[in-house]
């Protein structure tokens, strides 16, 4: 029979081997490949901000990656403000307030954190505050092409046949949106904040009872952007947001 240390090193050592294939089967690089994992980490809460992480000499024997890896992948997240590093200290959390929330690896990782309610309401009150008023300079700017790709991104969410392609259908229709708004700031806005709306699209998609409801507002949202309707698209966008409230508990 084991004793309880020689199963804690053998839970261990399982949990290690998870850890390796997980981030050796992404196909990035190494030190790429374990800052998502080190960053997964801290989103979620095993490294509180504040705490001290462990030494170069530590994620290399846990993750079986050379010294410089480690180093890489701490560069990685400190520019995504993660991190602070100082020589003879390491490096340790940063304040949640300092993180930089609209990078793509943050947010995925914020997406994948426990709190997921905490996560889901946060990228709705993004949109209240954004949606409604791009869409309603959509409905005024929009060209000829901008109108074409929002109505076919509509049209492939009411024909998808599987989550994830009614929940990419329906990201594109909103980022066309935002592109169309004709405000440069927006556009960049939009992409970076792609994979939150992803997320909060799959969720509402898994747990809408009435999918028919959900595709006819955004062909409300459509139509008025169509038929060059600010006010009309601007109302049509907060009747979308409400009902995505709901769902989420807002």
């Amino acid at each position: 029979m084991k004793t309880p240390l020689a199963l804690k090193e053998t839970a261990q050592a399982a949990e290690r081997n998870r850890d390796l294939s997980t981030f050796r089967a992404t196909g990035t690089s190494v030190h790429a490949s374990l800052a998502n994992e080190i960053g997964l980490r801290i989103v979620r809460g095993d490294y509180p901000p504040g705490t001290i992480l462990p030494n170069e000499a530590k994620w290399s024997e846990t993750f079986d990656v050379s010294r410089s890896a480690v180093r890489e992948a701490i560069k990685m997240l400190m520019a995504k403000s993660l991190l602070a590093s100082r020589p003879k200290i390491g490096s340790w959390v940063e304040p949640r307030e300092r993180w930089n929330l609209l990078d793509r690896d943050v947010l995925a990782w914020y997406a994948m954190a426990p709190d997921r309610g905490s996560f889901l309401r946060t990228v709705q009150e993004f949109r209240h505050i954004i949606e409604p008023e791009a869409t309603a300079f959509a409905a005024l700017r929009r060209t000829d092409e901008q109108m074409e790709e929002i109505s076919r991104n509509c049209f492939e969410m009411g024909r998808a046949t599987s989550l994830i392609e009614r929940t990419r259908a329906d990201t594109r229709f909103h980022l066309a949106i935002l592109h169309a708004s004709g405000n440069d700031l927006l556009v960049p806005l939009g992409v970076l904040i792609e994979s939150a709306l992803e997320h909060l699209f799959t969720f509402t998609s898994r747990e809408v009872g009435d999918l028919r409801h959900a595709q006819k507002l955004h062909e409300n949202i459509e139509k008025n952007i169509r038929l060059q309707r600010p006010d009309a698209a601007r109302a049509a966008v907060r009747k979308l947001l409400a009902n995505t409230d709901k769902i989420i508990g807002s």
